[in-house]
């Protein structure tokens, strides 16, 4: 069980409220001081199982290995977990929901069988081809076109614009569509034995899901991205890891699984408030100026800096509590 402890006289906590009248009365006109005092939060510990409640998908399983932990696994090992257009719809979805579901705090992505993703499904592209063979105006197989392309783009962008921190945890290869998936990941984990290939221009095309516009800011090197891309060679993990596209790797899938959930556990253990801000301002201020980030987060936290989760922590902080400090859901 976790708790906040309860304010006794002559504690650590007693003094420091006495010697900071200010602080004092600010915390009691808030009432966050009477509202820590008088409850006694508890949070449940759930069994790695399937999620309660949760969507039932056809190319996805959601568990819960942690509490406010969610593992989102893709679940086509027999396909290798390529990309078909059931599991383009349902990733969307699924993010979106995770993003608004307060029981979740930040999401593990891995993927099922021998390896994490091998590219789009070719029967997808099998079917779409006789669709688009079969318009005979290039203006109408433009919107046909556009309209694929957009589906694939917003489904991986869901990733990235799911408020909660995404952990993407690969193993064997990432491939094509799986590069795109993880380059929308805040963080990536993989094994030793992991290698990553962008390979569209192989096929005969520019890759249009997300890889070019996001992977040249993850990675320091402009020029390795565009060695990547025009090549299609592969990036084993080592290379991956000095160059900053991995943070970690792991001698197998199994210590991959369990270090990205810890990861998970201990972001999942911090103030969702400011964890959930944190990355809506990173991705903001990489997308503009220094001055519009600063901008930006001056305009955030005048509303966020009023939450009951900042006491919390400076409680937690000033009494050098030994139990974690319990955040309210979000």
């Amino acid at each position: 069980m976790f708790y906040i402890k309860l304010v006794t006289p002559g504690s650590s906590f007693q003094r420091i409220v006495n010697t900071d009248s200010r602080m004092s009365a600010q915390i009691l006109k808030r009432g966050l001081l009477r509202t820590a005092v008088k409850q006694s939060l508890t949070m449940t510990t759930m069994k790695y199982a399937t999620a309660s409640g949760s969507k039932v998908y056809e190319t996805l399983d959601i568990l819960v290995p942690k509490p406010f932990v969610y593992h989102v696994l893709l679940n086509r090992p027999k396909s290798l977990n390529a990309v078909n257009r059931a599991m383009w719809l349902e990733i969307k979805d699924c993010f979106d929901e995770l993003g608004t579901n307060p029981d979740c705090r930040v999401v593990v992505l891995s993927g099922s069988g021998k390896m994490f993703n091998a590219g789009i499904d070719v029967s997808l592209l099998m079917d779409f081809a006789p669709r688009l063979a079969g318009c005979n105006d290039v203006a109408q197989k433009c919107k046909m076109l556009k309209k694929e392309i957009l589906m694939c783009q917003e489904s991986l962008s869901a990733i990235e614009l799911c408020p909660k921190p995404v952990v993407a945890a690969v193993h064997g290869a990432c491939i094509g569509a799986g590069m795109g998936m993880i380059c929308s990941a805040d963080i990536r984990y993989c094994t030793t034995d992991t290698w990553f290939q962008i390979k569209e221009v192989l096929m005969g095309l520019a890759p249009d899901i997300g890889t070019l516009q996001r992977m040249p800011k993850i990675m320091g090197s402009d020029s390795l991205v565009r060695e990547l891309v025009y090549t299609c060679r592969k990036l084993q993990a080592a290379e991956a890891l000095q160059t900053g596209f991995i943070s970690k790797t792991f001698d197998n899938q199994e210590n991959l699984l369990a270090g990205s959930i810890s990861l998970a556990e201990e972001i999942a253990s911090r103030s969702p408030v400011a964890v959930q801000g944190s990355k809506l301002n990173l991705n903001y201020s990489r997308d503009h100026t220094t001055q519009e980030g600063l901008d930006h987060i001056s305009m955030y936290n005048q509303a966020m800096l009023q939450s009951e989760d900042l006491i919390t922590s400076v409680v937690a902080q000033a009494t050098k509590s030994k139990e974690p400090p319990v955040f309210a859901k979000l």
